[in-house]
């Protein structure tokens, strides 16, 4: 009885954590705000795909505790036939600087 409980649990706070983290990315909206502008984009070597149908993404300087951090691009498979990718971007509102999280379109 204590077993089934604790998987329970554990599974009740796993499935808790995953709806949680797959809100804040399902959304496209804005990722980060920073009141300076991004430094400018790194080169990144691609190198070769590791199958058929992998799509490159670019990196992005992400912004979080008050500084720009580079995130590495990654090869990435889409979710399902005839979808692109939408590349995140940096956007000036009002004097600040917005990051349009990147989605599949």
């Amino acid at each position: 009885m204590k077993r089934t409980l604790g998987m329970a649990v554990i599974l009740g706070g796993l499935s808790l954590v995953g709806g949680l983290s797959l809100t804040g990315c399902a959304g496209g909206g804005y990722a980060f705000y920073a009141s300076t502008p991004p430094p400018p984009l790194r080169v990144e070597a691609r190198g070769v795909a590791p199958g058929a149908g992998f799509v490159w993404i670019d990196g992005y300087w992400g912004y979080r505790g008050g500084s720009y951090a580079w995130v590495p691009g990654r090869w990435d498979r889409p979710p399902r036939g005839r979808t692109r990718w939408d590349a995140g971007r940096w956007e000036t509102k009002g004097g600040r600087y917005h990051y349009r999280e990147g989605r599949w379109r």
